[in-house]
This record gives C-alpha cells, sequence and structure tokens, in this order.
C-alpha cells in the first residue's frame, strides 16, 4: 500500500509539472462576478445571493456541534472524527467567506469564498480514504490535503497577502506561475471526480453509502445553476436566479451526508476490524 501510494503521489506531481509547463495560465474571468440578481433588501448588496448562505452556517454548526457529542454520530475511527470536524469548520466558514465575496464581488473576495470550500473537499477525499482505503494513510493526508486545497487559491492571488516576496522574481514572473486558476480549477475538479467513484467503487465499511451519491448529486445540480443563473432569473420572471439556487442546491451536501452520519452503521463484516483498529489508536 505504501509503494502504490509513493507512485501515485510521484505521478501526481508529474501531471502537476506537466499541467504548469504546456498549458497557458488561466485568469479569473471579470466576468464571473457580474451575477444576474444584484437586488439590494433592507440595505444588504446582492442580498438573494448573501442571504442564500445562511443554511451552510446552520448546518455547519449542527455538525461541529454533533461531532463534539460523538454519541450522536456515528464514526468510529479518531481519524474520520478530525475529518468531520474539518468538513464542518470548511461548511461553516463558507457562510461567511461567500457572504462577504457577494458583499462586493471581485477577486479578492473571491479568494475568501473559495478556501472554505476547497477546506471541505479536501476533508471528504481524506475521509474517503479513512473509511474505504486505510485509515492511517486517511488521517496523515487530512492536512496535507487541505493545505494543497489552501495552495491552489494562494497560487492564483499570486501570494499577495502571504508571500509578496515572491512576486518581485522575475523569472517566477515571467513563466506565470501564479495569477492564474489552473491548481483551483484541477483541484476542484479531481474532488468531483474522485469523490463519486470512490463512493461508488471502494467498499464501504458503513451502511446508507447511497447517500454520497446523492450528496454528489446535489452538487452536480448547484453547478449547473451556476451556469445557467441569468437564464433561471428569466425564467423565474426575475424572482430568484441560478446562482442563488446554486446555494441551497449546494447547502444540501452537507445536510445529506448529516443525515447519512446520523442514520448509518457499520457493516457486521467489518465490526470486528474497527474496533481492533480503534484499540490501537487508543494504546497509541
Amino acid at each position: 500500500m505504501r509503494k502504490c501510494t509513493v507512485q501515485a503521489l510521484l505521478l501526481a506531481l508529474a501531471f502537476f509539472l506537466l499541467l504548469i509547463l504546456l498549458t497557458p495560465s488561466i485568469p479569473q474571468p471579470q466576468r464571473y462576478h457580474h451575477f444576474a440578481d444584484n437586488r439590494n433588501f433592507f440595505g444588504i448588496p446582492n442580498a438573494l445571493n448573501v442571504i442564500s448562505n445562511l443554511p451552510f452556517m446552520v448546518i455547519g454548526l449542527i455538525g461541529l456541534v454533533l461531532c463534539h457529542r460523538r454519541n450522536h454520530f456515528n464514526i468510529s475511527l479518531e481519524g474520520e472524527l478530525w475529518g468531520w470536524k474539518c468538513f464542518y469548520a470548511g461548511v461553516t466558514s463558507v457562510a461567511f467567506g461567500s457572504s462577504y465575496y457577494h458583499l462586493h464581488p471581485d477577486d479578492a473576495g473571491l479568494l475568501w469564498d473559495r478556501i472554505p470550500m476547497t477546506v471541505a473537499f479536501a476533508s471528504l477525499m481524506a475521509i474517503l480514504i479513512i473509511e474505504r482505503i486505510d485509515a492511517k494513510m486517511g488521517t496523515n493526508a487530512i492536512v496535507p490535503l487541505i493545505m494543497v486545497g489552501i495552495m491552489s487559491n494562494l497560487y492564483w492571488r499570486q501570494g499577495y497577502f502571504f508571500i509578496p516576496f515572491i512576486c518581485t522574481i522575475r523569472l517566477v514572473q515571467d513563466l506565470k506561475f501564479f495569477g492564474d486558476i489552473r491548481l483551483y480549477v484541477l483541484a476542484q475538479i479531481a474532488s468531483c471526480i474522485a469523490i463519486p467513484l470512490m463512493a461508488t467503487l471502494l467498499p464501504p465499511m458503513y451502511t446508507h453509502s447511497t447517500y454520497w451519491l446523492w450528496a454528489s448529486g446535489f452538487y452536480l445540480l448547484a453547478m449547473l445553476q451556476e451556469t445557467t443563473d441569468r437564464v433561471i432569473y428569466v425564467l423565474t420572471f426575475r424572482i430568484v436566479s441560478g446562482h442563488t439556487l446554486k446555494h441551497l442546491s449546494a447547502a444540501m451536501v452537507p445536510i445529506i451526508l448529516t443525515v447519512m452520519l446520523a442514520k448509518r452503521r457499520v457493516y457486521l463484516g467489518k465490526h470486528l476490524h474497527v474496533c481492533t483498529l480503534s484499540f490501537i489508536q487508543y494504546k497509541v
């Protein structure tokens, strides 16, 4: 397993280098910030796009509380617990980051919208690795995966806030190693493909595994609603835009996964294995 992991990491690194060297940089399109519904309500700019982030805060805080009260969720391993805590922390942060961005949409605000989302996605990847591949590997991958997600956003923003000295290096500027969204797009695509594939192809530890697919379906719906923002706004007679519906559909992902955590049980055949792993983690 360890040899396969090293090979996978080397393959990923080689793919990353080829992507950077062989493809042109992709700047963030500024038209992305021009949403169909920019109405103000109660003095709130872009009100519906701001208010529709409230479900993220509600379900995120509920998830964090229930993770703290561990007996409310069927979580068998310590690594899983930390993965789910990171996930719900990311979901809660989406509410604040996305609201901040939509108050005044621009690249600087979009950074704080995207970072929490990448934290949530990275946490789900680690959770599935823990559950379906290797518990120790997945636990050790939580922080690296989250850092990769965060760095993909900092790469796009040229590190203006965190590593300004890099922008003074002429070679880096000439090669355009910063200021584009290639890594963010790659991280998003990898997560959107890997999560449903792992949920479908790898044997589960728990029941109710189909909830992963329902969650993936709602996120796909959210992406479709985002791309049809203005069309939906027109079809609904300017009542609601596609981007507002995107927020609501995306919020269904943590809601579905929370229901899954409450309802699922460990498969009988894996119960002894889980107890053994829990005992080993306790002793360590």
